[in-house]
């Protein structure tokens, strides 16, 4: 798959509204048939930074992904509403999902 996370650091008066502003892209990105997750987190420490972790069946589910039209929408609506251009980690892992976190097992976790 493909494993991306992005950081986003939105201005500060549109913080709050940022899944509001994203919801449309989001959603659109969501129902693409190669997308595995689309999460958002808002930072703790800083209001205005919004991390995005995505993730694709693989390389031709990206390339779907770049160039739908959802996409080339929020390449135009989304800039104005940002600090600075995002940062972005993007790898190709050999697995379709998370993998469990064994030094943290819960209690009782199968």
């Amino acid at each position: 798959m493909i494993f991306i996370t992005a950081k986003f650091r939105v201005r500060l008066e549109d913080a709050d509204r940022w899944p509001e502003i994203t919801s449309d892209f989001t959603r659109a990105t969501r129902a693409e048939p190669g997308c595995l997750w689309f999460d958002w987190s808002r930072n703790v420490e800083d209001p205005t930074q919004y991390v995005l972790v995505e993730a694709f069946r693989d390389d031709a589910a990206g390339a779907a992904h770049v160039q739908s039209a959802h996409f080339k929408a929020a390449q135009q609506t989304l800039p104005p509403h940002l600090l600075e251009t995002p940062r972005i980690v993007n790898v190709t892992v050999p697995q379709d999902d998370w993998s469990l976190l064994g030094e943290m097992a819960a209690p009782n976790h199968e």
